[in-house]
């Protein structure tokens, strides 16, 4: 499972770094380069809940086997895009064979390891889930961000094409079989999604994956334009280590994971939201040092909050509509993905960066708000 998030992670966020090159190289500001993020994400949305859908039917491994080989050889033709519109129709196409993963992960999880009334252990495993996916976005970005200046955008895709192919041959030769469904198991795919979008409980949590991933991607995809730009005016390459700030996410998902129990996840999903907000205040001034603790500090809050959400979710899904709460939640997660980066983008390329950190402070408040309503 790791090498699968490392993989399919990696694929997904790779030409973030690249957005300033590929600005220039196309003619692009930054919300039309972020359309590289956007339709990516847009099309993981779209195709999530088909195949957690289709994961019920056939069983977990053969969608998330699936999505990861056809993720990487969608990878080698980007690679060689020859003009903007091909390369957001692969991507668009990469973004939808991505789905498989996400979209089925913790149902995955959640039915090797078992779970009990309370879930126990389930939040544990999805931050160490979480935190290998981290690890790919970590090595996904870097390794496009540090190769670019060499290689061009192209070699640095293809570096992390072949990153990715590893991992795919781990995940196609290690990955354990699940059981697969009867035919008197598999369960009504709309009856199941009704369930999955019948409780208040699980629509706070969509919440919160739609507002904090819009935050999140919003604030990376503008990154690589403010770090280059005046006054910090920092190189490519250089740039490019923001995304070490990856490393404290897999901290704190696994930390956060091991702690729920005892706090409550009411509690710890508020109080990361409210760490995610001051890591972005911390951004604001003209400070690399400041900048740099404030992406740490924000990308150790998004993530614990995710984890929290996501096992959230994955405890209080029903039985008989687990895949289905799991297609919804990444739904959400990626359609913010899509739609926050993208908006991020235009209000940066308009406005600024502290315009972009009131509009995600608004957003991670409008998540906090819609845990306190549940949180009994």
């Amino acid at each position: 499972m790791a090498a699968a998030g490392i993989a399919s992670f990696a694929l997904l966020y790779a030409p973030q770094p690249l957005l300033p090159q590929l600005a220039e190289r196309f003619a692009l500001d930054p919300g039309g380069a972020s359309l590289a993020i956007g339709v990516a994400t847009g099309a993981l949305a779209v195709a999530v809940v088909p195949l957690a859908a289709l994961s019920e039917v056939i069983g977990r491994r053969p969608v998330i086997v699936g999505s990861v080989v056809g993720s990487v050889l969608l990878a080698a033709a980007l690679s060689w895009a020859p003009s903007w519109p091909v390369f957001l129709a692969l991507r668009a196409l990469q973004g939808a064979a991505i789905a498989g993963f996400p979209g089925v992960a913790a149902a995955y999880l959640a039915e090797q390891l078992g779970r009990d009334r309370r879930g126990a252990g389930v939040a544990a495993a999805v931050g160490a889930l979480v935190a290998g996916n981290t690890v790919g976005g970590m090595a996904g970005r870097l390794a496009a961000g540090l190769t670019a200046e060499p290689l061009g955008w192209h070699g640095a895709l293809a570096v992390v094409t072949g990153l990715a192919l590893v991992c795919a041959a781990v995940t196609v030769r290690a990955l354990p079989a699940a059981t697969r469904p009867t035919p008197r198991e598999r369960p009504r795919v709309l009856a199941g999604l009704a369930a999955a979008l019948r409780r208040r409980v699980l629509l706070a949590q969509y919440c919160v994956a739609l507002l904090g991933m819009g935050s999140f991607v919003a604030l990376y995809n503008a990154a690589g334009f403010r770090l280059t730009a005046a006054p910090l005016a920092l190189s490519p390459a250089v740039a490019s280590l923001v995304f070490l700030a990856y490393a404290m996410g897999s901290v704190s998902s696994v930390a956060v994971g091991r702690v729920v129990d005892r706090f409550g996840r009411a509690r710890c999903l508020v109080t990361a939201l409210l760490v995610t907000v001051s890591g972005a205040a911390l951004t604001l001034p003209d400070s690399l040092p400041l900048v740099v603790l404030g992406f740490v500090v924000f990308t150790g809050g998004f993530f614990a909050a995710h984890t929290v959400a996501n096992g959230w979710a994955a405890t209080a899904a029903p039985a008989e509509a687990r895949g289905q709460v799991s297609g919804t939640y990444t739904l959400a997660y990626y359609l913010g993905s899509s739609v926050g980066g993208t908006i991020g983008g235009v209000v940066y390329g308009h406005a600024g960066w502290g315009w972009l950190v009131g509009a995600i402070t608004g957003w991670l408040g409008l998540a906090a708000l819609a845990i306190l309503a549940v949180r009994r």
